[in-house]
């Protein structure tokens, strides 16, 4: 089976994830994991939320993936027996320490090996299976000879990064935090450090930050190479982008498995994933090292924008009840998509307020207002301006 695998940095992030086209998410709990500034999720939450995917047949994977200062192991033993006792799907870890403890404490926990530990060769991979794990996340920078190689000679499940941010240092070895900031990368506190613009002697700024990770014509390959779980970064990123990016995902693997996957679908595809991203996206490492045409240097624009108009809360298909998150106003042209739903668009002609009163522009987030759509729309859709013409799905 083929694994669509999403983030999901809070409660709101985790049900668009699962809603949109993910079979399995991963996310933090309170301590351990490797995004400390996402709101992460409670002891109880965890709970609650596994039990949620569980009742969709979709898996949760938990995050326990720093790398151990001594300090760090107290309440180790206990964290990982709560995860065992609450029936996470697996978790995952870079240090050996946790494989040692999950062992020890003999856990009906499935481990899946971070690529903190940037893993890009069938020797470490087979190390790793010997100690138990069943699953490899390798390192971004795995080419597609890595992939084949590590695949056949250990049969280990592999799962690869497919959408998101790329490390300028490799991945998980970087100290540019720790050292600028005082922020311990490896622990959760990066600082994104080459992201920032650097001053220099000659009165330019210099910039050194990679391209985004965008596998999308890459995925029928991967596919053929073994690859089991495509996984999308971003814990920290908008529902936006999440749904958008697991809408255009799961149906690439639907046309692929279907033989209608055409160059067409594939343009549309891109465009759409580079404007919710912001950032020009790459396939990086797998077919060769990367060139200055997948980094950014000097004058690189990223600007976000104000596509996502609102999230659907009702429809009776006369109106669609939104929730509005950015500017719009009537004249404009749209377009909606949802989680089972094809995109279609049309021109808003009439918008009401909460005391159903016409009005002629949104501009307040989260203001409920009601907009006239003749078609039933799906609870949690989004509704976007319309910038690219809609692609007709097969």
């Amino acid at each position: 089976m083929i694994e669509l695998l999403s983030p999901a940095g809070d409660k709101e992030r985790l049900k668009i994830a699962l809603l949109y086209g993910a079979d399995a998410v991963y996310l933090g709990g309170s301590k351990y994991g490797l995004r400390a500034n996402a709101t992460n999720f409670l002891m109880d939450e965890l709970k609650e939320y596994v039990e949620y995917a569980h009742s969709l047949n979709k898996k949760v994977y938990v995050t326990v993936n720093i790398v151990f200062h001594n300090e760090e192991l107290d309440g180790l033993e206990e964290y990982l027996t709560y995860l065992s006792d609450i029936n996470v799907d697996a978790i995952i870890v870079s240090d050996p320490v946790v494989i040692d403890t999950v062992k020890k404490l003999g856990l009906d926990l499935e481990i899946h090996l971070s690529t903190q530990a940037s893993v890009l060769n069938s020797r470490a991979a087979k190390y790793y299976k010997d100690l138990g794990v069943k699953r490899i996340v390798l390192a971004r920078e795995a080419s597609k000879e890595d992939i084949i190689r590590i695949k056949e000679e250990t049969g280990l499940d592999i799962e690869c990064f497919i959408q998101g941010a790329m490390c300028t240092s490799f991945s998980g070895r970087c100290v540019l935090s720790n050292y600028t900031t005082n922020r311990d990368a490896n622990r959760g506190g990066c600082a994104q450090v080459c992201r920032w613009s650097f001053k220099c002697d000659y009165d330019e700024s210099f910039e050194m930050m990679s391209k985004d990770l965008n596998m999308i014509t890459e995925i029928a390959s991967m596919i053929d190479d073994g690859v089991n779980s495509f996984k999308i970064e971003g814990r920290m990123r908008s529902i936006y982008y999440i749904a958008t990016v697991l809408y255009i995902y799961r149906r690439v693997l639907e046309r692929i498995k279907s033989k209608t996957l055409t160059h067409e679908y594939i343009e549309y595809a891109t465009n759409i994933i580079n404007r919710v991203a912001n950032r020009d996206s790459v396939s990086q490492f797998y077919r060769g090292l990367p060139t200055h045409n997948e980094q950014y240097y000097n004058g690189r624009i990223e600007e976000s924008n104000q596509d996502f108009l609102g999230l659907v809360l009702d429809s009776d298909g006369k109106y669609l009840t939104l929730e509005v998150r950015n500017y719009f106003k009537l004249g404009d042209t749209v377009q909606v998509f949802g989680p089972n739903s094809r995109e279609f668009e049309f021109t808003i002609d009439e918008i009401l307020n909460e005391d159903n009163e016409t009005i002629e522009i949104c501009n307040h987030p989260k203001e409920i207002v009601k907009i006239r759509c003749s078609k039933p729309v799906e609870k949690m859709s989004i509704m976007r301006i319309k910038v690219f013409d809609i692609l007709d799905e097969l």
